[in-house]
């Protein structure tokens, strides 16, 4: 097991400066932007931030991973196959846990950790009015 974590690791420090090293920033970039998309759509609907729900909501994982990889899916699996071109490119083998460890770091990861961000800062923008005989006119009509 060290051997594989002594190789993704020299593997994750070639990809940085070798070629193909657009989608080092291309894919984190478009990871935020279905982030941002999906988290203002969260905030609009009312949902709670993705992570925290994740962690905690035990019944409704399901759906949450279901709504996360219909986001960031195809971004993950674009991930995975310029991964294995690299590799293919470069390298004398190919390993594909290398390539999906790369693709959760460059796809997903950038994904869940912005998605909750995003839908707690929407949420703050987005006035909603306050309901008929709430604290916000005092209870007066």
């Amino acid at each position: 097991m060290d051997d594989f974590w002594h190789l993704i690791a020299d593997q994750l420090q070639d990809r940085v400066s070798g070629p193909m090293k657009f989608r080092i920033v291309l894919q984190p970039l478009m990871a935020t932007f279905l982030a941002i998309r999906s988290g203002w759509a969260d905030a609009k609907s009312g949902k709670d931030p993705y992570f925290w729900s994740f962690l905690f909501a035990r019944g409704r994982r399901l759906d949450l991973v279901k709504s996360g990889w219909e986001s960031v899916g195809r971004l993950f699996i674009l991930a995975v196959v310029l991964d294995l071109t690299y590799q293919y490119l470069v390298q004398p083998s190919m390993h594909l846990r290398a390539a999906l460890l790369v693709a959760c770091i460059l796809a997903i990861l950038p994904y869940v950790a912005l998605r909750g961000i995003v839908n707690r800062v929407a949420a703050h923008l987005i006035k909603r009015p306050p309901a008929a005989g709430t604290a916000g006119d005092g209870g007066r009509r």
